[in-house]
């Protein structure tokens, strides 16, 4: 038997047991567009933060695995407390989820009577429980314009922040230190040399990508975004700024065009760390269950009910 005969029936085996184990243990699984593309591949449902939240309250499902990171896992809980979540790899994390003080929140809280705290759902369980109100990248803009306060905190994104900012001008929108690591440091050096590289092809990126990045964008949006334009789009190649798992779902829905990544990939380490063998592990173990502190559950649950009433 050839190696790659031997590996794919080794993926093949994988796929059957997480099927298996998916029934018995009445399971279903939510893959981040960033997870690599086997897991992908064998997901139920994939998509951004925002659809990811919006799907996991509506199953019946005992069981969900959220492929992802631990903010993913935390919001699934908090919106489906009833449900087993369980994370394939519990030191899977996001470290802007974690960049934004009380202190800070409390400070600002002090300055405006009418401030909206508006936390991006990247974010920890306890810095929900700061906030007015969740958004993801795909509707921060139209909640914070709908938003009645005049003062908004955006937290703890600053490149999202900024960007919510500029299409929303009538609001004093002030911004923190955080940020995406992937996206912040996508090179603009980069982009421009594909630019030169690939003239006709559109820059298509991501609102947590550097002021540098988002001057030079055709469009921005969230990752669904980012897919919508390139499927509706009549040009045949693209720039791509944003981490490089979206470029499965690109090719799947577009095989006839052509998707070019940033010299310096931009790669999540974390959403990485998501396999079928980790999957599988939590299945048969019930290993890794996501769980809120007592007293963030009402709080952060709040904020993104909130978000969900909002975004109708």
């Amino acid at each position: 038997m050839s190696v790659k005969r031997y590996l794919d029936q080794r993926y093949m085996n994988k796929q059957e047991e997480i099927r298996q184990l998916k029934q018995e243990k009445d399971a279903v699984l939510l893959a981040h567009y960033y997870v690599d593309e086997e897991v992908q591949k064998i997901a139920d449902y994939v998509g951004d933060s925002f659809y990811l939240s919006k799907i996991a309250s509506s199953l019946n499902n005992r069981t969900l695995v959220f492929c992802g990171v631990s903010f993913m896992g935390e919001s699934g809980k908090l919106l489906s407390p009833e449900k087993t979540v369980l994370m394939p790899d519990a030191s899977a994390d996001c470290p802007m989820a974690h960049m934004v003080s009380k202190a800070e929140i409390d400070e600002a809280r002090s300055k405006y009577d009418d401030l909206a705290v508006v936390c991006y759902i990247n974010s920890t369980a306890e810095v929900k429980t700061w906030a007015d109100v969740c958004v993801t990248s795909a509707n921060a803009v139209k909640i914070v314009r709908n938003l009645p306060n005049k003062n908004i905190l955006f937290i703890p994104d600053k490149n999202l922040g900024r960007y919510v900012k500029q299409q929303v001008p009538e609001k004093n929108v002030m911004l923190v230190k955080g940020y995406c690591p992937i996206h912040e440091f996508i090179k603009p050096e980069e982009i421009k040399a594909l630019k030169q590289k690939y003239p006709k092809a559109l820059v298509l990126a991501h609102p947590e990508c550097n002021a540098q990045v988002l001057e030079m964008a055709d469009y921005i949006g969230s990752t669904s975004g980012i897919l919508s334009k390139a499927k509706e789009s009549d040009a045949n190649a693209f720039i791509i700024a944003t981490e490089v798992g979206v470029r499965y779902e690109l090719q799947v829905q577009n095989p006839d065009k052509q998707f070019y990544f940033p010299e310096t990939l931009p790669v999540c380490t974390d959403m990485k760390k998501i396999t079928l063998d980790k999957i599988i592990e939590v299945l048969k173990t019930g290993e890794n269950a996501a769980d809120v502190v007592k007293a963030h559950v009402e709080p952060a649950k709040a904020t993104l009910t909130r978000m969900l009433e909002l975004a109708k």
